[in-house]
């Protein structure tokens, strides 16, 4: 079973609010990545919620999406993670994807799936640069639900040299942090 997993836990503090509900394109900003993941070819999603979490399955089309809360949230980045994959159990990967990228493609999520051939990680790039959405295989799914901090898997992927997959012809590696990004995004839009 292969399984996507979306972070959308943060209070959007950088951003000033709840960032998953900002509106983008006539529609909340979490909804674009579950749209994109609900086309994917994985068996199930699950996407980790925190702050604001009621407020947020209550406006935004989950698209299948399975709501994970993970009330450690405020713990940072990898309370969700660990919080994500629990709820993946049995696993044999999980495609992890950022609920504050909007402009992630199915056809960078189907890329990076066909590119695993036995790594154990497998991570898309843009413009040279590591971004999401990353492939973790089964054995570093227990190693990974004890991270913690703000950085996610950053040091694991770099110690086991995740293989990178370039997505720049895809489109959508940028993240939306700040009020000011989006704003550029809507008008690239």
């Amino acid at each position: 079973m292969i399984a996507a997993l979306v972070l959308a836990a943060g209070a959007g503090t950088r951003f000033g609010g709840r960032k998953q509900l900002a509106e983008l394109d006539g529609r909340p900003l979490l909804e674009h990545a579950l749209a994109a993941v609900a086309q994917a070819p994985v068996d199930e999603t699950v996407v980790v919620l925190g702050a604001a979490a009621e407020e947020v399955m209550e406006h935004v089309d989950l698209h299948g999406a399975r709501p994970v809360v993970c009330d450690r949230w405020e713990e940072g980045l990898s309370a969700s993670l660990a919080a994500g994959l629990a709820a993946l159990e049995g696993a044999e990967a999980v495609v992890v994807c950022l609920g504050d990228q909007p402009r992630l493609s199915v056809e960078a999520i189907s890329r990076v799936i066909e590119a695993r051939d036995g790594a154990p990680a497998t991570r898309a790039t843009y413009d040279g640069e590591p971004g999401h959405p990353v492939v973790l295989e089964a054995e570093l799914l227990g190693p990974l639900r004890h991270v913690t901090g703000d950085r996610g898997a950053r040091s694991l992927l770099r110690r086991v040299g995740a293989r990178l997959v370039p997505c720049d012809d895809l489109g959508g590696g940028e993240d939306v942090d700040t009020a000011d990004e989006l704003g550029k995004l809507r008008r690239a839009l």
